[in-house]
């Protein structure tokens, strides 16, 4: 079974996507999680840069409200999940797990209270930043405001450490990421990011991150966005990385974070090109394979495809005992 750590399907739930049938050409619903062999997922919460704290607010409530109406709607598919320890059940009935992360932290405004609220609302995750800074952290696309993490978002770290919620670094700036490595008492981790030294945008991770990340006892999500897979894509010309490029990065955070600490973090239904032969997430198994034919054993195949996602969430959560 494959988990992954980050979809934007909830996006997808607000502009009245079907889940529970086979939607040509979209890249996430039921029966092509099942079709993949799908066993859970965290669906984030995505907003938008530039919204208002207010609208941030709704928009993020509005996405979890469609997730609970889909899961609902489609109980013989997916059931939601609020713990790595409910899985089993869940796979032994058949049933996909979907979890729930929020990506950009403007919903909490600058209220604790509403980040407790959205953790006991199922929220298990929060990527701090989108591509905005705001009033957590800088972002790895503009980094401006506050040379790393913000005071309030300094308290955020604290509370998430405190409640055992994922803190995940993906979009944060280099300064932002290193703020948080330092005073983080759990591990955090990067559920949709790349490795720099395969492909140079700055979204990605430095050697040194995911050294840090390992270190850390934390986890990074391989992204299948073709931009952050190689820089020698080019919109204009036919070529797009595929399933190679994924494998590649695998095998770079596999050499520096250690085998313990690395997954798939597709980040479907959030990139408007797929790479070469992984058009949706019914393909993902195809990267496994990939894996296979370059010789990893299949426990190793096992930590990657989801076991890695599942241990380190369980780590965190019991970081707050």
């Amino acid at each position: 079974m494959i988990y992954d750590s980050h979809l934007d399907t909830p996006s997808e739930l607000l502009r009245q996507r079907n889940i529970g049938i086979d939607n040509p050409g979209v890249q996430v619903d039921f029966p092509k999680m099942k079709a993949g062999e799908v066993g859970g997922a965290f669906f984030a919460l995505y907003t938008a840069p530039g919204t208002a704290p207010d609208a941030a607010t709704r928009r993020a409530l509005e996405m979890l409200s469609a997730t609970y109406d889909a899961c609902e709607a489609n109980e013989d598919y997916a059931v939601l999940t609020f713990g790595p320890d409910e899985v089993p059940a869940h796979e032994k009935k058949g049933l996909i797990s979907v979890f729930m992360g929020m990506e950009n932290a403007a919903p909490i405004q600058e209220s604790l209270s509403l980040l407790r609220t959205f953790y006991r609302l199922g929220v298990s995750y929060v990527t701090l930043t989108h591509n905005e800074d705001n009033a957590v952290a800088d972002s790895a696309a503009e980094g401006k405001r506050w040379g790393g993490l913000s005071p309030f978002g300094r308290e955020v770290v604290a509370e998430m450490n405190a409640l055992g919620m994922m803190i995940d670094l993906s979009h944060a700036s280099d300064e932002t990421f290193w703020d948080v490595i330092g005073l983080s008492k759990a591990p955090v981790v990067a559920t949709h990011s790349c490795c720099r030294a395969l492909c140079s945008h700055r979204r990605n991770l430095t050697d040194e991150m995911l050294r840090a990340l390992g270190e850390k006892n934390g986890y990074v999500g391989i992204n299948f966005y073709p931009y952050f897979l190689s820089d020698a894509y080019d919109p204009e010309k036919p070529w797009r990385p595929g399933v190679k490029e994924i494998v590649d990065h695998i095998d770079h955070a596999v050499a520096i974070a250690g085998i313990d600490h690395v997954g798939i973090g597709s980040d479907f239904d959030g990139i408007e090109v797929t790479p070469e032969g992984v058009e949706n997430i019914s393909e993902t198994q195809r990267v496994l394979e990939e894996m296979q034919r370059r010789g990893y054993s299949e426990k190793d195949i096992l930590k990657v495809s989801g076991q890695n996602l599942l241990a380190v969430w369980s780590r965190i959560a019991n970081c707050s005992e």
